[in-house]
């Protein structure tokens, strides 16, 4: 199941919904969402590569320990949303928290490409998950949900090695009952990677915390300005929560359902 390259010849309908059964549990939950249509990725931006560097200059000054970075109010809150799921975050910290760790002691992330290093750099600065997802080879649906236990998820890096999520944690799953993401947001699955070459791509933002979809809506916007100065024309951004739980990020007005 190894991603490929998928340009859009027009609009096609693709959803995006949050599972009731998880707005339960975490009715803070905010997903938000930016849909590229079409774009070229390219290895390296020195604009977003100066980003990403000043990013981990900040977290570097800051001086941050392991115990710091837990306590940061955005990581504080995913870890009370991933117990609420029943996922330690102990050994399965949420994106945000495994990059903000990586860079506080010391160490500089790996530049993959320039949609990659733009995602990790707004990351780093709103401390929430943030991820550039290749939604070519999905069609019509990607549900953030609780997960059956027969979904096949292929490992990034290792598509061929296919494991099963454990029923109940959290999944994007499509309609062909393959999840591309393991506990949440802790893993990406191999098949939505962002490659070099041309795209459709899926942005997402996620925050779980009090006056999350403030920081969510910020980023949006951030990323929405970055996209543009690398060619891209993104569409409208779509914000999801408890009470907007499903919308067309790829319709011309990001149309949204209520609950």
């Amino acid at each position: 199941m190894e991603s490929s390259t998928h340009v859009p010849g027009g609009v096609r309908p693709f959803t995006v919904t949050i599972d009731g059964r998880l707005s339960e549990r975490v009715p803070g939950y905010v997903l938000g969402l930016i849909a590229v249509p079409d774009v070229d990725v390219v290895r390296e931006s020195g604009e977003v590569g100066g980003w990403l560097t000043a990013a981990e200059d900040a977290l570097h000054a800051a001086r941050l320990g392991k115990a710091d970075v837990s306590a940061l109010p955005p990581i504080a809150a995913w870890r009370d949303a991933y117990r609420a799921v029943d996922v330690n975050p102990n050994r399965f910290p949420c994106a945000a928290e495994s990059v903000l760790r990586r860079v506080a002691k010391g160490d500089r992330l790996p530049r993959i490409n320039a949609l990659v290093d733009l995602c990790n750099a707004v990351s780093l600065d709103t401390r929430l998950p943030v991820a550039s997802c290749d939604v070519g080879d999905i069609q019509g649906e990607l549900e953030v949900r609780l997960a059956h236990g027969d979904e096949v998820f292929a490992p990034l890096g290792a598509p061929g090695a296919t494991e099963h999520p454990d029923p109940g944690e959290v999944v994007y799953a499509d309609g062909r009952g393959r999840a591309h993401s393991r506990r949440w947001n802790w893993r990406q699955g191999d098949v939505v990677k962002t490659d070099v070459g041309r795209r459709r791509l899926l942005l997402t933002v996620e925050s779980a915390h009090d006056g999350g979809r403030a920081v969510v809506e910020e980023a949006l916007d951030r990323l929405a300005g970055a996209l543009a100065g690398l060619g891209a024309e993104p569409g409208p951004a779509l914000v999801l929560d408890a009470a907007t739980v499903s919308g067309e990020p790829f319709a011309p007005s990001a149309a949204s359902v209520r609950r």
